[in-house]
């Protein structure tokens, strides 16, 4: 927010102004796995950690846990990371991150009129992430490519049909087998580290 300083000074003459962080005292915030205060609707790129998201998404369940045996949103991230041309690899890994802050909600409600705000506050949460990590702020198609042929991939190994799913992509032909999340998680850092060391 930018504040006038000298508010008897008319709007046309020079003025001086300064900026003034907002109070996030009554903000929504999260305490995350290391003990930060994430604010989900004031999300700010300092506030990221990777351990925080590594840990969250070995936490969390894919297809909101109507599968036959617990899948990860970690290894989820893995998974397309490692599908991904090597230049776009990373934003694989990062793709879901923002649900280590807000979890994540099934398709066909979050694309619904009524969940507008939530997808809002999902998109501000990435900006975030991507800024901290250096990222471009779109996510590039060829990762959203990797992901549909994954979310195909897994809804046939995990739920045993795709017949519900219109998709033109074809499933890759590697099966998925579950990590335990303590796995996950360790994947997960593993192939961060592998992106951005050196």
């Amino acid at each position: 927010m930018i504040e006038r300083v000298d508010k008897s000074l008319p709007l046309n003459v020079g003025q001086m102004f300064r900026v003034v962080e907002p109070d996030r005292s009554n903000g929504a915030w999260i305490t995350t796995f290391s003990g930060r205060r994430f604010y989900v609707l004031d999300p700010r790129p300092q506030d990221v950690c990777i351990e925080d998201i590594a840990h969250a998404l070995a936490l969390q369940c894919r297809f909101t846990g109507h599968i036959r045996k617990f899948y990860s949103v970690a290894q989820h991230c893995v998974l397309v990371s490692r599908f991904c041309p090597q230049e776009f690899a990373l934003w694989g890994l990062l793709h879901d991150a923002s649900e280590a802050y807000i979890g994540d909600m099934s398709a066909p409600l979050k694309h619904t009129p009524e969940m507008s705000r939530f997808r809002t506050t999902e998109q501000h949460i990435m900006l975030a992430i991507a800024e901290h990590f250096g990222l471009g702020l779109v996510e590039p198609p060829a990762v959203k490519q990797v992901d549909r042929r994954l979310c195909l991939t897994e809804a046939r190994d995990l739920l045993g049909s795709t017949k519900d799913w219109q998709d033109a992509s074809e499933p890759y032909a590697e099966a998925i087998v579950p990590w335990t999340p303590e796995f996950a998680e360790r994947a997960f850092l593993c192939r961060f580290q592998e992106l951005t060391s050196g």
